[in-house]
């Protein structure tokens, strides 16, 4: 008895590539997931994901899909001249992206160098910001990320978002800053508590929180300097 074949449309929502792209990130799908979301549509007999496996079967995998050019494209079942320009371009676009390199990435070497990423962005807020810079390990910045909008406290800045968004980027370590409305840097217990929390939450995850700046109108004030954690 042969199984039944489903189109997209048919299958459980979590079980759809662009669904699942949605809720897990595009590193938890398989190549023909990925596949078949750049063909977008099957046949009349094969969903996407099923035209896009024996695709990769029939070619011998991807890298062998990737080496094929639009004339040999063409002639696989399932893909017709605009799927191949869609598919050919994916891969230069991959190619493209290998080749490129990476612009120099501010190196974090005390907290002056943090605020002079952040200073002239955050004095003049009219809310409080919590933003994150995350670091490789030579203590280079490889992103940043504002995680709340509002007053700093213990339940808008959880050590579990910060750390959840510095484990997506691979973070080595953390440096936290978040600007005071008022223009004045001085550090609140509020903000000296959500410290002392991404510090120990830091230490038990292994990843280091380096400094957390307060920042006001043109000037700062650095726990770390100031021995508050």
């Amino acid at each position: 008895m042969t199984g039944r074949l489903y189109t997209l449309r048919q299958l459980p929502l979590e079980d759809r590539p662009r669904e699942r792209l949605k809720l897990y990130g595009a590193e938890s799908l398989s190549n023909a997931e990925l596949l078949a979301i750049l063909l977008r549509t099957g046949t009349r007999d094969e969903s996407a994901v099923h035209v896009a496996q024996r695709i990769l079967n029939e070619c011998g995998g991807l890298r062998r899909l990737a080496e094929k050019n639009w004339d040999e494209l063409i002639h696989i079942r399932g893909i017709g001249p605009v799927k191949a320009v869609q598919l050919q371009a994916s891969v230069e676009l991959g190619r493209r992206l290998a080749r490129a390199r990476l612009p120099d990435m501010p190196r974090i070497t005390r907290p002056q160098d943090a605020a002079d990423l952040l200073l002239e962005d955050m004095r003049h807020l009219k809310e409080e910001h919590f933003v994150c810079l995350f670091l490789n390990t030579k203590n280079r910045v490889i992103g940043r990320e504002t995680l709340s909008i509002g007053s700093l406290n213990a339940s808008v800045v959880h050590p579990r978002e910060v750390f959840r968004a510095a484990i997506r980027r691979s973070s080595a370590a953390i440096l936290c800053a978040h600007n005071h409305p008022s223009g004045d840097p001085t550090p609140s217990d509020e903000d000296l508590e959500v410290t002392r929390r991404l510090v120990e939450a830091g230490r038990v995850i292994g990843i280091d929180v380096l400094d957390h700046l307060v920042i006001g109108d043109g000037k700062y004030v650095s726990l770390k300097e100031a021995g508050c954690m």
